[in-house]
């Protein structure tokens, strides 16, 4: 049960940080008004709420997760645990993880519904947006901008979250996952077998992945160009550079 809420990927919630490191450059004297207590509290509500998405990815997964040739051993699929336990797991990390947001702020609060609601949407049919060609990687990385506004609101900033900054966020999100769809569609080879794991793999080619992971790329420093141009002009040089 520890192994399908996966603590080991809770490291990839260090990308709330730049959301912090963001908020308080636009707000600097926000600095000294931090809380540390609610700074650890917010990052351990953002990993409860990850962990819950990530115990529902493994219960609705099984079933494709049985034609891969690792994925297959995974708890869920190799019947190592009870699937109506884990439902309650689910469920209870999704609950600890907002009643600790609560505590933070009402918009951090808001933001991790959006992150749970998101793993919902990623993973339930009908919507079931991991099986829908380009869908599948633009959703899942939208966790990427939410983490963002969750390290803004720890700062408890009253500024609007940078629209640019955050969009090229996500689009950084979408690289990495697309980079990610790209390295499983080669390591499984087989066309059918492929489709089989994942339904969007019946869809994309090589080519086509290749494709997206350039557009994801190229629309990630372009916004991160325009952030820089309206807010850090001197960050310019990272550019050039």
């Amino acid at each position: 049960y520890i192994q399908i809420a996966r603590p080991n990927h809770w490291v990839k919630n260090v990308f709330v940080l730049p959301g912090v490191v963001v908020a308080l450059s636009i707000e600097p004297a926000r600095i000294w008004l931090l809380e540390p207590v609610k700074l650890l509290l917010g990052l351990l509500a953002v990993c409860l709420i990850t962990s819950s998405n990530y115990v529902l990815n493994e219960l609705l997964d099984a079933p494709f997760d049985e034609v891969h040739p690792t994925k297959r051993r995974r708890p869920v699929p190799s019947g190592q645990i009870s699937v109506g336990w884990a439902y309650a797991e689910w469920i209870v990390l999704m609950l600890a993880g907002l009643a600790l947001g609560r505590e933070i702020s009402l918009r951090f609060l808001i933001t991790m519904l959006a992150l749970w609601v998101m793993g919902c949407v990623y993973n339930i049919p009908p919507l079931r947006t991991k099986d829908l060609p380009y869908i599948d990687v633009l959703s899942e990385s939208l966790n990427n901008p939410l983490r963002m506004l969750a390290g803004w609101y720890l700062t408890g900033t009253q500024a609007i979250p940078i629209s640019s900054l955050l969009i090229s966020y996500w689009m950084i999100g979408c690289y990495f996952m697309a980079i990610k769809r790209y390295a499983e569609y080669r390591d499984l080879g087989d066309q059918n077998r492929s489709a089989a794991y994942r339904k969007s793999f019946a869809f994309y080619t090589e080519q086509r992945l290749l494709v997206s992971i350039v557009f994801y790329g190229s629309h990630s420093m372009l916004f991160f160009g325009a952030f820089i141009v309206r807010y850090r002009l001197e960050l310019i040089l990272s550019l050039i550079h």
